[in-house]
């Protein structure tokens, strides 16, 4: 059975790098067990300081980063931007046309999911934040099962994809009228190509962006406050 199709239990990641608990900070060192005065562990039963990582999704042109840079401003807590943990030999490719494969994508989205979990530690600067957006386009469900594995192990820890969907020809418009950006209109052709909708997977919301971004934005902040609701 896929992740998504599941609620978030600790299992052991698919792919080959470093255990979670490895590079997980400790999110919620109030809910570990400690010595009672009997000698005995006991259960901390200090509520866990949930933390969510919300993952904005979809193909190039439907809105990511313009969605996830106001979630970040509402919810006051960082912003990754997945673009910019690309290889610069990904840069050059998508610049070219050339669609990113699998191979291609793997390393990328380990470092973003590691740079997400780390955005969760406490600094010296600030406490834990509530949580992180990153905008990823996680275009494959098992894309998608990768960047779950930042919730593994960590019952603190929930993560929740926001799929952004819009018809091909918008996507194209936008895309056209990008300057200066390496993903030109003929790749998002490939990544409808590549593109698995979700269904069926219990993390997933997705949002209409057709219409105004006042409008979109209006949706999203509904979506995210209901589900932040279901944690009260």
């Amino acid at each position: 059975m896929l992740v998504g199709d599941r609620p978030q239990l600790p299992v052991t990641p698919a792919i080959e790098d470093p255990p979670i608990a490895h590079v997980m900070p400790d999110l919620n060192p109030g809910s570990s067990t400690t010595p009672s005065a009997t000698g005995c562990a006991e259960k901390s039963t200090q509520p866990l300081h949930i933390q969510h990582i919300w993952i904005v999704t979809g193909p190039a042109g439907c809105g990511k980063s313009t969605v996830g840079k106001a979630l970040q401003q509402e919810l006051g807590v960082p912003f990754l931007e997945g673009d910019d943990y690309h290889p610069q030999l990904n840069k050059e490719k998508m610049g070219r046309g050339t669609p990113l494969t699998d191979e291609d994508r793997w390393d990328w989205l380990v470092v973003l999911r590691k740079a997400a979990i780390d955005a969760l530690a406490p600094s010296s600067e600030r406490n834990s934040p509530a949580g992180v957006v990153v905008a990823c386009s996680a275009l494959k469900q098992k894309y998608r099962d990768v960047m779950r594995v930042a919730a593994y192990g960590s019952p603190s820890v929930q993560i929740h994809f926001i799929y952004l969907r819009l018809d091909e020809d918008v996507l194209m418009e936008r895309v056209r009228a990008r300057q200066q950006h390496y993903m030109k209109s003929g790749m998002v052709r490939s990544q409808l190509a590549t593109l698995e909708e979700p269904k069926d997977e219990w993390d997933v919301i997705t949002i209409n962006v057709q219409g105004s971004a006042e409008e979109v934005q209006q949706r999203v902040h509904d979506a995210v406050t209901a589900k932040l609701a279901e944690y009260v």
